[in-house]
């Protein structure tokens, strides 16, 4: 994939100096935790977004999106105004380096990726990572990767409007190959959790449908785990440290939807760390029932599943019950309302299963899916460019 650097060589007639990678992820189980201080259990993927990058003699940004055929071009010290596109992720990421009193000072930059958008795996957490990363190499400064992940994360919360949690852009970060990250949300710790390739196979299928509802649903969710924690523990906290008999005792103070809500978290936390020892021990056909529990979860008591992840849920559990040795389990995966499923198929088997989903699930929908196999990979990175002798790069 080197599409942003020819395109860097076309646009600024010479070499980028640097490239910034930063990988999606994929979250294997653990969903809507991670902001209540819980457990998740991502790994990064083998698709990133990739930017080539070089210092100007000026204090211009002049950044091209190549795979939309945009550019961004202003002063640095310019004033933000949100747009509602992938230039807030950018220009946020500049921002949370700028409050910390650095200056990157000018820059030209293409970038391109391969993460699905829109489809859960968290391509704007691995836009913020790579272009936190590129302002920073740009300014001469060295930060601690938490530091990175946290600059990366305050980006969306600030800049670009969505109250996300910390764990794409912490996966993004931290990832390795073939190794899940069980990450600790409210201690930021986390243990390498190895998964095996040759035992199992990592496959997301895509609904190509995204109800975009905008930042809405997630922030109400997000207001009323925080409204279910005050109520049970009388004070400002977290759903990590409520017990299941604090959240019974408190079923009838908190109302229906709240008390589902927490529910979801209190009881995905526990699927986790279940989830977490049953890859220890090989038993991939537990790790696929808890992963069947987390979706009916999401679906019934957070309520951010759809149709569409339903179905094509249904339809993996339906072809695993008839092809016993294909796989183990399937869940929706991401923040939700569309995107994709991620599921845990047995080597050897990903292409016939995914062939027998999508037809199931065009049948019964009538829209076309996209599946790929992804492997665990290794995390965000800065690295300089080989030259490649073309062109002396006089403008930038």
């Amino acid at each position: 994939m080197q599409e942003h650097i020819e395109a860097y060589r076309k646009i600024f007639s010479g070499d980028p100096d640097m490239e910034s990678v930063a990988p999606g992820r994929v979250n294997l189980i653990g969903e809507h935790t991670d902001y209540n201080g819980g457990y998740v259990l991502p790994a990064a993927i083998d698709r990133s977004v990739r930017v080539a990058f070089s210092p100007r003699g000026d204090n211009m940004l002049v950044i091209h999106a190549v795979d939309r055929g945009e550019v961004l071009k202003r002063a640095v010290g310019a004033d933000f105004k949100r747009t509602g596109t992938w230039r807030d992720y950018v220009l946020g990421s500049l921002g949370v380096v700028l409050e910390k009193g650095l200056n990157p000072g000018g820059i030209s930059a293409t970038f391109s990726g391969d993460v699905p958008e829109g489809a859960g795996l968290s391509s704007s957490a691995a836009l913020e990572v790579a272009f936190v990363q590129a302002f920073l190499k740009r300014a001469g400064a060295a930060w601690e990767p938490l530091e990175v992940i946290k600059a990366a994360q305050r980006a969306e919360n600030r800049y670009v409007g969505v109250m996300c949690g910390i764990m794409d852009q912490y996966v993004s970060v931290f990832g390795e190959e073939d190794k899940a990250v069980l990450l600790d949300c409210s201690t930021l710790t986390h243990d390498m959790v190895p998964v095996r390739h040759e035992d199992v196979s990592i496959v997301v299928l895509d609904t190509d449908v995204k109800h975009d509802l905008g930042a809405a649903p997630y922030n109400e969710r997000r207001a009323s785990c925080e409204e279910a924690a005050r109520v049970i523990l009388g004070r400002k906290g977290l759903l990590r440290e409520v017990l299941p008999q604090q959240l019974e005792a408190n079923k009838a103070r908190l109302g229906a939807i709240n008390y589902r809500r927490a529910r979801h978290v209190i009881m995905e936390n526990e699927r986790a760390l279940r989830a977490v020892k049953a890859l220890g021990e090989g038993n991939y056909r537990l790790f696929g029932s808890l992963m069947y529990a987390s979706h009916n979860s999401l679906r019934d008591d957070f309520e951010v599943s759809c149709g569409e992840l339903d179905t094509m849920v249904e339809a993996a559990r339906m072809y695993f019950d008839e092809h016993a040795d294909a796989g183990f389990g399937a869940r929706m995966t991401g923040g939700g309302f569309g995107g994709c499923t991620v599921n845990l198929v047995v080597p050897g088997q990903e292409d016939e299963f995914m062939t027998a989903v999508l037809d199931t699930y065009g049948r019964k929908t009538g829209n076309n899916g996209r599946g790929w196999t992804f492997r665990p990979s290794q995390g965000a990175r800065v690295s300089r460019i080989a030259r490649s002798g073309k062109g002396t790069d006089p403008v930038r």
